[in-house]
């Protein structure tokens, strides 16, 4: 169990550091990696994220960078001061290089984010990529390896495939993790915890299971088991 706790990251998507910290309290002795992204680091949750460090909680900052190579870097610089532990870049391969180089000596994981979860073939059409999500996301993680990024994140359905080709080392982090009879929302490649470990994926990203439930520390015990079991 205590691994498992180590590769279950908790998503705070809620609206204010007020929710935040008191899902993190709920959590607590249960849960100890959170996800931060857009919704709360425009809330005061890049304070929070502080704060949580500071207390030795891990942070996984979802800020899914791509800007030029120069702004990037700059903000890698930066964000790998905060002492956070994981950190999204697009994997687009020169922001990924630019990444790279503003992050050396700082021990901050860059995972690159292949193909959003949300978002299937049609998806990808209306957007002008002339790939369907699979072939795309195993372009992006063999750029990932050879950009010299910390890991990768796709949706578990791709994690075995993307595990052959980054190797045993880089994290696979898997969002749209739902238990079995879970509603799905607006993912639409999933998999259930067990499945995901199963497949190759090495940290678990679990947002709405988690943090709508009734018993928020059930839930996660739950979902913590289900992993220590795969």
């Amino acid at each position: 169990m205590s691994a498992a706790r180590d590769r279950l990251i908790v998503g705070l998507d809620v609206p204010d550091v007020a929710t935040a910290g008191q899902v993190v309290r709920d959590l607590d002795g249960v849960a100890g990696f959170y996800k931060i992204g857009y919704q709360l680091a425009f809330a005061g949750g890049l304070d929070f994220a502080r704060e949580l460090v500071s207390g030795g909680v891990k942070v996984f900052l979802d800020m899914k960078l791509l800007d030029i190579d120069n702004t990037v870097a700059k903000g890698v610089e930066n964000i790998a001061k905060m002492g956070v532990t994981m950190l999204t870049v697009h994997a687009y391969p020169k922001a990924m290089r630019a990444a790279v180089d503003a992050s050396r000596g700082s021990g901050l994981c860059l995972l690159g984010v292949t193909v959003l979860t949300s978002m299937d073939e049609q998806d990808l059409t209306d957007a002008g990529y002339e790939y369907d999500p699979h072939t795309l996301v195993l372009r992006r993680a063999e750029q990932v390896l050879v950009a010299g990024m910390g890991g990768v994140v796709c949706s578990a359905g791709e994690a075995a495939a993307v595990r052959r080709i980054v190797g045993p080392d880089l994290a696979v982090v898997t969002p749209g993790i739902r238990p079995a009879g879970s509603a799905a929302g607006d993912q639409k490649r999933v998999m259930t915890p067990a499945d995901a470990i199963r497949a190759g994926s090495s940290h678990l990203v679990v947002a709405r299971p988690i943090v709508g439930a009734p018993d928020r520390k059930a839930a996660a015990e739950a979902i913590l088991a289900e992993m220590a079991a795969a």
